[in-house]
């Protein structure tokens, strides 16, 4: 076999086999897709959380959040984050619920002050 006739085989062959990896991975069960649209999801209403929740509870008391210290969640339809305050005579808690029915934030409490109450 000459140089050419094997790399023309191995394009061929790179190909074949491209086209059985797609051609499987289309081929997805109902329970997987709802599975993978479930991740994102909740993937989505995490980040719609992680950009509106601290930038809410910077405005209402003057401090920067990061990470929460817990989160729940149904993973279908609200998250909710909680903080623990860092700074002596800022703020101690605070609880910031995102409904994704919303597409923002359905209630902030902080210190135990309901500052955002919207009905979902």
């Amino acid at each position: 076999m000459s140089e050419t006739t094997k790399l023309l085989a191995a394009v061929v062959g790179f190909f074949v086999i491209g086209f059985i990896m797609v051609g499987a991975n289309k081929s997805q069960s109902p329970e997987q897709m709802e599975a993978a649209s479930q991740i994102r999801t909740y993937a989505a209403m995490q980040t719609m959380a992680n950009a509106k929740c601290p930038l809410a509870i910077k405005q209402h008391t003057g401090e920067q959040v990061f990470f929460p210290s817990e989160t729940e969640s149904d993973k279908d339809t609200y998250i909710t984050m909680k903080w623990v305050g860092e700074n002596k005579g800022g703020f101690k808690t605070a609880s910031c619920t995102l409904s994704l029915n919303l597409g923002g934030i359905s209630e902030l409490i902080i210190d135990g002050k309901v500052i955002i109450k919207k009905k979902v």
